[in-house]
This record gives C-alpha cells, sequence and structure tokens, in this order.
C-alpha cells in the first residue's frame, strides 16, 4: 500500500477512534446537531444546504428518517405541510395493503419486504419486477434488501415503504453510471493498494467482484444497518459514487485474507464472509477516503466525466 494511503487511513483511525470515544461520553456530533436545528427552523427548508450538509456530516439518528423523506421528495420543504402529508402517504400505503391483501398477491404472514414489493408493483401497475433497462439488472434485487434493512432502522412500516421506494428509485436513475462506478472503483484500489490490485488481477478476480449486486443494493444485506445509515446520508443527498468508495474500503479492510486467496473463489468467499467488527470500519473508512478526495454532490457529477 502507498505510504501516502497508509498515512491516511492511520490518521482516519485516530479520527475514528476520537470519534468513538466522544461518541461513549456523549459529545459526538453537538456542534453538527444544533447546525441541523438551525436549517430545520427555516421555513421552506433550504433543500440545498440539506444535502450539502448531508454530505459534510453524519445525520443524527433522531432527525434521520425526517430529513431523509425531504431529500427523497417524500415530505416537501414545507414544515407545515408535513403532517398533512404525512397523512396523504399514510392512506396511500394503507390503500395498498388492503389491495394486495384483496387480490391476494402475496401471503401476507410472509416476509413483509416481500409484501411491500407487490404493493410497489401494483402502484406501477405491474405484474412482475421490472428489469433496469440499461443494465437488465432486477428490480427486486433492489427493492427487497433496502426494504429489509430500513426495517431494522425503521418500526413504521409506511415510513420503510416509501423510503425504499425513493432508494430504489435512485438506484434505477444510477444504472447508467454503473460502469463509471466500477471503474471509479477500480483507479481507486489500483492507487490505494497496488498489491492488493495487482493480486486481484493476477487471479482474474478484479471481474468476479460482486460489484453490480453491491451497488444495486447499496450494500444492504452486505453491512450492518447502523453502518449503512452513515453512507445513505450521502447516497439521499445526491452521492451515488460514494459506493465506488465502500467498494474499496471493503476488500482493502480484508486484503488479508484476499492476498491468501488464490482464486476467484475463494476470493468471493472472503466478500462474503465480513467480520461483524469490521462493517462500521468499512463506512466510516469509504466516507473519510471520499471526503479526502473531494465529495461532489449531484450524482458526483459523474455525467461530466
Amino acid at each position: 500500500m502507498p505510504e501516502d494511503s497508509i498515512v491516511r487511513l492511520k490518521m482516519s483511525d485516530e479520527r475514528n477512534f476520537r470519534s468513538s470515544y466522544y461518541e461513549k461520553v456523549g459529545c459526538r456530533g453537538v456542534e453538527e446537531k444544533k447546525s441541523l436545528e438551525i436549517l430545520m427552523k427555516e421555513k421552506p427548508w433550504d433543500k440545498l444546504k440539506l444535502k450539502q450538509f448531508c454530505l459534510r456530516f453524519t445525520v443524527p439518528a433522531a432527525y434521520r428518517n425526517l430529513v431523509w423523506k425531504v431529500l427523497l421528495d417524500i415530505l416537501p420543504v414545507y414544515p407545515d405541510s408535513h403532517t398533512y402529508v404525512t397523512e396523504q402517504r399514510t392512506e396511500q400505503y394503507q390503500d395498498l395493503l388492503y389491495a394486495v391483501e384483496m387480490l391476494k398477491l402475496e401471503d401476507m404472514s410472509g416476509p413483509r419486504s416481500k409484501v411491500l414489493l407487490q404493493m410497489w408493483l401494483l402502484e406501477n401497475e405491474e405484474t412482475r419486477p421490472p428489469m433496469f433497462p440499461e443494465t437488465n439488472c432486477c428490480s427486486v434485487d433492489t427493492f427487497i434488501p433496502i426494504a429489509e434493512t430500513l426495517s431494522e432502522l425503521y418500526s413504521d412500516e409506511v415510513d420503510v415503504y416509501w423510503l425504499t421506494k425513493g432508494l430504489t428509485s435512485i438506484v434505477q436513475n444510477m444504472q447508467k453510471d454503473l460502469t463509471k462506478l466500477r471503474e471509479a472503483f477500480q483507479a481507486m484500489l489500483e492507487k490505494e493498494d497496488g498489491e492488493l490490485y495487482n493480486h486481484l488481477a493476477d487471479i482474474y478476480a478484479m471481474d468476479a467482484l460482486p460489484l453490480t449486486k453491491w451497488f444495486n443494493c447499496c450494500f444492504a444485506g452486505v453491512l450492518d444497518d447502523t453502518s449503512l445509515a452513515k453512507i445513505w446520508d450521502k447516497v439521499c443527498s445526491g452521492a451515488p459514487k460514494i459506493l465506488s468508495f465502500v467498494a474499496v474500503m471493503l476488500v482493502i479492510t480484508l486484503r488479508r485474507n484476499i492476498l491468501k486467496a488464490k482464486n476467484v473463489e475463494e476470493v468471493l468467499n472472503c466478500v462474503s464472509e465480513i467480520p461483524e467488527q469490521c462493517e462500521e470500519v468499512v463506512a466510516n473508512k469509504a466516507i473519510e477516503l471520499w471526503q479526502y478526495y473531494g465529495a461532489q454532490p449531484q450524482s458526483d457529477q459523474l455525467a461530466k466525466k
């Protein structure tokens, strides 16, 4: 690994240690929380400022649900309208849920993510999960894992449904940029850890990494929900390119085992078994690396490259 990368990762470790300490003593994010509260007192909310805040900081858990709903256009920027619009969203949800049950489109005692999927399909007048046209990837591989992760984060199924819809829409719009996300991953990995990059190339494992799967589910089911929330702050703010950095830090975090791998199958086994203690490290270091290289909003300006 290049010396500058090692130094940066050591600095990242120190910052993460300090953040962990501040969190334990109850001081973490106090100033950020105050800044967000000031933004939320504006009428209407300034969505651009809200996005900039989310790109720069981790959204406090107490406000994340509300902030995401505004960023994803589930709620308007006018706080006085939030109660009314929430009631309307809830009614839409109840109508769809009732229709799925009456039409017997899904076993209502089965996984709730599948029920939500049928509601989404019904709302979009689809009989089966559509394929994303640019990549021919199935939308069910996006919707289901995201819904399952959000169900761990939030108890209100109405919020889970609308947030899943919003994130699925982001992934759908991201399909045209998947090739650039893969290219960004490879370029960044080569720069950050040439030894690991060369090893993956030498055993023909680079193209076998499940990057498309990771990107299309935004790492839902790959990282734990707490770690993902930090990443999804950025995704909801219009910066899906951070997913490339998450992929880079995931393989770098697992580098010791990957370097021992002798073939593609062994590499895939490595990346499919992420130690629980590594998941938050991956998320934190991915954000550090993304910010170090200059976080860019507006879909990371991928279209300009």
